[in-house]
């Protein structure tokens, strides 16, 4: 009996011994960041399972609370560099209402028009014009550069998280193979945790899953469905950077047309999938860095070159719209579109059989053939666009514009064609479209907008529109939002410029004409008033009336709009910023409470397995005294 004694209470020693090393590592490492909580299980052994033997070291680990853990990570870094750079980019608009915002140079600039007006004859007034007209021109211009280096930027930050996330893809497939061939309970819990680490920083690049195989390996996926790693066999991850980004370089998924970087990944097998094409990553930094790259900045660039635009046409282009006809052969409208010039965009509001409303957006080109437009590129991308081509002749217009009309792509569309005829009782441009005599389409109205001078330098063109401001890329050149060496509108608002030939005479702002005095407040009025109560319509593209609406608003009321919608935006982000952050501490905070080490319970353990330590040893104790009483008989 002794002899039993002895072997229980060495085997309880054992035990209660390597027990007490496990809350000791457990206590050493709290705070440790990866670590968690471990226990020793025992097994019954010996004759009536009166004896114990060490069992396995497991982890205390809930897989529903590290899936919660790792999915708020990614989001908590999505939403995090989301509000950060948003803040960044609300910050180079400046503060609503000061002097030095966007909107206080805008209405710096209306001012100094308005003060013009009341005394046309004065020398300071042109002057403060003109400087007010270039300090506006330099803050568009300075926040569209922000907005680019926030892109490269963002570019750069692309290539670091890829580099990274592939990394800790490479170290996970590592330890699957450690983990597949290690037998030591020891060794194997301290390549689970240094795996766990690197799946919980992997969350924080993109979103992921881990399925746990038999083996004691994982499967990591995209939440996609795409396989980043299985057991030893892990992705690589490479992103082809582009450097200093400008506003015509845009993501495509022609290789050709693409002129920013994308994230590759390539299996072992040496296939390639391009993540950004296939929508595969959804959360984490590389989503909130492709999407702040090609959706957000951009759509701010688009913004700004749309109000330079606005600023531009405003000031040197007549609104021409249709009056309507009534004629035998069919509604239609009359317009004067002298002085048409490429990119003057003539647009057709119609009805169509169904009573749905549309529009069919002309746009004319100096090229044959004409150069084709790109939807996002035009007010209204829902639109049928047709570009034609169109000659310096006003005697031209009604051909031109009737081959346009009568072009397979408008017929296809509406399903019948229209009659053009010219009108130059309207004007030396004029030209009536009439709508087919039966069925649809129906002409609701014709606009455009036309500019007014024929080059940079004819500021004293008879007519109160001027063009006060251009495109100053190289050579100064006119604004017409032409399309013949690609939309002249991407980037404008790095390139919008006061015109050198009205900073060389200044009393253009007020003489039109030759025989204009130098107290006429014509033009300067017409010009306070294009930029303060003539409405324009701005693109869909801008974001400012939604998706696929363009917006119509002064160009004053527009910069306002882009001011007030960035601000909006940075304040929603940095509140969803603030929600993602608390939804990430409640993740860990319950990953801690059922995975972290809590000093009190192993404290508690520790002192309970010194008193089974201490017992087992009065057993050992006892059974040596009752060994030596018997060896005396």
């Amino acid at each position: 009996m002794s002899f039993t004694a002895l072997s229980t209470a060495a085997a309880g020693l054992k035990a209660t011994q390597a027990a007490i090393g496990i809350v000791s590592q457990n206590i050493a490492n709290v705070g440790t960041t990866g670590y968690v909580r471990r226990t020793l299980d025992t097994v019954a052994q010996g004759p009536g399972n009166s004896g114990v033997a060490i069992g396995t070291i497991d982890r205390i680990i809930d897989e529903n609370s590290v899936k919660q853990l790792r999915l708020e990570t990614s989001g908590a870094s999505y939403t995090g560099m989301m509000a950060d750079v948003r803040t960044q980019l609300d910050k180079l608009y400046g503060i609503p209402g000061t002097t030095s915002a966007l909107d206080g140079v805008v209405n710096s600039f209306t001012l100094a028009l308005q003060t013009l007006g009341a005394d046309p004859s004065s020398s300071p007034a042109r002057s403060s014009v003109v400087s007010a007209a270039s300090n506006l021109a330099t803050k568009v211009g300075s926040i569209a550069e922000g907005v680019q280096s926030l892109r490269s930027a963002t570019e750069s930050q692309l290539a670091n998280d890829t580099a990274a996330a592939s990394g800790l893809l490479s170290s996970i497939a590592q330890l699957n193979t450690k983990i597949a061939a290690t037998s030591d309970d020891g060794a194997k819990v301290d390549l689970l945790d240094q795996r766990d680490q690197a799946l919980n920083s992997l969350s924080g690049y993109l979103d992921v899953q881990a399925s746990v195989q038999r083996d004691g390996t994982v499967t990591v996926m995209t939440t996609s469905g795409m396989t980043l790693v299985d057991r030893a066999s892990a992705a690589s991850l490479s992103f082809d950077g582009r450097g200093t980004l400008g506003p015509q370089d845009a993501y495509s998924t022609d290789p050709t047309q693409r002129r920013v970087g994308t994230i590759t990944a390539t299996t072992q097998g040496g296939g390639t999938i391009d993540l950004v094409a296939s929508n595969a990553i959804r959360s984490g930094s590389l989503a909130a860095g492709i999407e702040l790259r090609d959706t957000v900045l951009p759509q701010a660039q688009r913004q700004l070159d749309d109000l330079a635009a606005g600023l531009s046409r405003s000031l040197s282009d007549a609104s021409a719209v249709g009056t309507p006809v009534a004629a035998a052969a069919g509604a239609g409208f009359d317009i004067d579109l002298t002085g048409l010039s490429a990119g003057n965009a003539i647009t057709i509001t119609l009805k169509d059989n169904k009573g749905a409303q549309r529009n069919l957006i002309l746009v004319p080109s100096k090229l044959n053939p004409p150069a084709s437009v790109n939807p996002s590129d035009v007010a209204d991308p829902l639109a049928t666009i047709v570009p034609f081509t169109v000659g310096s002749d006003p005697a031209t217009f009604c051909s031109s514009i009737a081959a346009a009309l009568g072009s397979k792509a408008v017929t296809d569309v509406f399903g019948s064609s229209f009659t053009v005829t010219s009108n130059p009782t309207v004007g030396k441009g004029g030209v009536r479209i009439l709508a087919p005599t039966s069925g649809a389409p129906t002409i609701l109205g014709i606009k455009a907008s036309v500019t007014q001078s024929t080059s940079p330098d004819d500021v004293t063109n008879g007519k109160p529109q001027i063009p006060l401001f251009v495109d100053g890329g190289g050579k100064a050149s006119l604004y017409t939002g032409s399309f013949d060496g690609g939309s002249q509108m991407t980037g404008f608002a790095q390139r919008i410029a006061v015109n050198p030939a009205v900073i060389a005479k200044t009393e253009t702002l007020v003489k039109f004409a030759s025989g204009t005095q130098g107290s006429e407040p014509t033009r300067p009025q017409y010009l306070y008033d294009a930029l303060t109560s003539a409405n324009r319509t701005f693109s869909a593209a801008s974001g400012i009336g939604g998706i696929t609406a363009p917006y119509e608003s002064s160009v004053q009321g527009f910069a306002q709009k882009i001011i007030d919608s960035q601000g909006a935006a940075a304040a929603t982000a940095q509140n969803l910023d603030e929600g993602q952050s608390i939804a990430l501490a409640t993740a860990q905070g319950r990953f801690a409470s059922t995975s972290g080490v809590k000093i009190d319970e192993e404290m508690s353990m520790l002192v309970g397995l010194q008193t089974a330590y201490t017992a087992n040893a009065r057993v050992l104790t006892a059974a040596r005294d009752m060994l030596d009483t018997l060896l005396r008989i």
